[in-house]
């Protein structure tokens, strides 16, 4: 008769998180083509931040540093938070997010396995609510540029926040396809004479939807692997649709169609990359389900009536707080015993 522990090859935590990292590269790659290579200064910012933060506190807490840095847990956390920042967002934005991310929301309360709530969700909320001109500045796309910035102007920027001469600010940025409905809705502008703008694309923003796509592939990768289940992406996508498709049935004139939902802002990387955080979510299956139907509604009801063009954050950071019940409420059944 065999004895436990049954499960002799589970994946490391570096195994986890590795491939978690390697699903994001499309994206990455998606990203770096229809924004230029900006991003990728923001990725290093975020990665060295995150990795000198994470071995200060755990110099300060008495820890080994290499085992927690050789995990890479916070490399995933500093490339989700920069994934999730403006493009062309200025150094100093960075380091402060990745900063508080570690230190306040993951080693403050003991490190990983211990953190309640998501730590890039939690840097990437309090740099929107105090820095919300910066947070919500997004370049355009290259291809829809007034001016298109080289890569060496675009590290200019971010360094010192200096343009070309001949350059305005204005020039490189525009509203995102969600800050954009959001404001000409409110004008008593129609959906679809609004999404003749040339921001939107098929789907959703123009340009972006190849990054969501990318996304997608990345999530598909990671539930081949068996890193994550279906059921968060799941339920948080089939949410996130069934209560826009509502909406959109009632009024079609005032409410964006589900696919425009699914391709725009943070919902792909939501779905199979913030969601699925083993820490901060829930454990059981039916658990997942409800915290991540809960995260679909809140995101698209912020959308729509909150202060902010997107909600994948608050709406993360809402039901985190949430996860201690659903995993009571959600025990399964233990075998031999009544429910």
């Amino acid at each position: 008769m065999n004895r436990s522990p049954y499960i002799t090859d589970a994946p490391t935590v570096s195994v986890i998180m590795l491939k978690v990292l390697l699903a994001l590269v499309p994206g990455i790659i998606a990203y770096t083509w229809i924004y230029g290579g900006g991003i990728l200064v923001s990725l290093i910012i975020a990665t060295t931040t995150a990795l000198a933060a994470e071995a200060l506190l755990l110099k300060i807490r008495q820890r080994p540093i290499k085992p927690y840095l050789m995990d890479m847990s916070a490399v995933v956390t500093a490339w989700l938070l920069a994934l999730a920042l403006p493009p062309l967002a200025p150094w100093w934005l960075v380091v402060v997010g990745t900063f508080f991310a570690i230190v306040i929301a993951k080693q403050l309360y003991g490190g990983l396995g211990y953190n309640p709530f998501n730590p890039a969700m939690v840097g990437y909320a309090v740099l929107l609510i105090s820095f919300p001109l910066i947070m919500t500045k997004w370049p355009a796309p290259l291809l829809l540029a007034e001016h298109p910035l080289s890569f060496m102007e675009q590290l200019n920027f971010i360094f010192s926040h200096v343009l070309p001469n001949d350059i305005k600010v204005d020039a490189i940025t525009s509203a995102t396809p969600l800050d954009y409905l959001k404001t000409q809705l409110m004008l008593k502008h129609e959906v679809a004479s609004i999404t003749e703008a040339p921001i939107f694309g098929q789907f959703g923003a123009k340009g972006g939807e190849i990054v969501t796509g990318a996304y997608l592939l990345g999530g598909f990768y990671l539930i081949q692997q068996r890193i994550i289940s279906w059921h968060l992406p799941t339920a948080f996508l089939a949410a996130l649709a069934a209560i826009s498709f509502t909406f959109y049935a009632i009024n079609p004139a005032h409410y964006a169609n589900p696919l425009f939902h699914l391709m725009s802002g943070a919902s792909m990387l939501c779905a199979f990359f913030i969601i699925t955080d083993p820490v901060s979510g829930p454990t059981t299956p039916r658990g997942k389900l409800y915290f991540a139907a809960g995260v679909g509604v809140l995101t698209y009801l912020i959308r729509v009536y909150g202060g902010y063009p997107d909600g994948v954050a608050f709406a993360v950071l809402l039901m985190n707080m949430c996860v201690p019940l659903i995993d009571a409420l959600t025990q399964p059944r233990v075998f031999g015993h009544k429910k």
